[in-house]
């Protein structure tokens, strides 16, 4: 079982979001112009009925293709056991302790609220998962802003589908390119992520 940890400092971003973006000027509030892409509902099988889109080579397949590995981050041999990218997909990657994984950049606006994608720790189940979203702030520098961390089992199942939160920003300014960076919080874990993807229409 895969849940989340802890997601406080994602609710006090959410907060710190929302106080700014309530100053945006009205014509702000429609901006949606990230890329349309076909969205299917790939966490319907567990209740999610939201459309999500890969992030970028998000199952791995293309060996990473556009994202940043360091420390022993790898793309490892065998797939996430649910498939839900296709009966194909054969690759998965691997987090040892001390590395980081940073995708290429994703698109993001208003209308992109959640990121979910499939774990599994087959070390301590102590252990915890920690995911990240760096994003622009409005001076221009680069901020990282942890957005949960989650646990989980010997298993592949799906993490939660955690808050982006600064997609908030995109009132201020139109959509925006971030990137997200999973991490080992600790030695404990022996974990592997697959198939990220990003939820880009709010829940019914």
């Amino acid at each position: 079982m895969v849940s989340v940890v802890s997601l406080t400092r994602a609710v006090a971003a959410t907060a710190v979001v929302l106080s700014v973006a309530v100053i945006a000027p009205a014509g702000a509030l429609a901006a949606h112009d990230c890329p349309a892409q076909p969205a299917a509902q790939t966490f319907l099988p567990w209740g999610d009925g939201s459309y999500y889109v890969p992030a970028p080579d998000g199952g791995f397949e293309a060996g990473a293709a556009g994202w940043q590995l360091s420390s022993g981050a790898a793309v490892q041999q065998g797939n996430e056991s649910h498939q839900v990218g296709g009966d194909a997909d054969a690759v998965s990657l691997v987090l040892p302790d001390g590395s980081a994984a940073t995708t290429p950049p994703v698109c993001i606006d208003v209308a992109h609220p959640t990121i979910r994608f499939f774990a599994r720790n087959t070390g301590s189940p102590m252990s915890a998962l920690g995911v990240s979203v760096v994003y622009r702030g409005l001076l221009g520098l680069p901020v990282t802003l942890p957005i949960g961390a989650i646990s989980g089992d010997q298993e592949w199942q799906p993490g939660p589908a955690l808050p982006v939160v600064v997609n908030l920003l995109s009132l201020l300014g139109g959509a925006s390119d971030v990137t997200f960076r999973f991490t080992p919080s600790d030695s404990a874990g022996e974990w592997s992520i697959d198939d990220v993807y990003v939820d880009p229409y709010s829940k019914d």
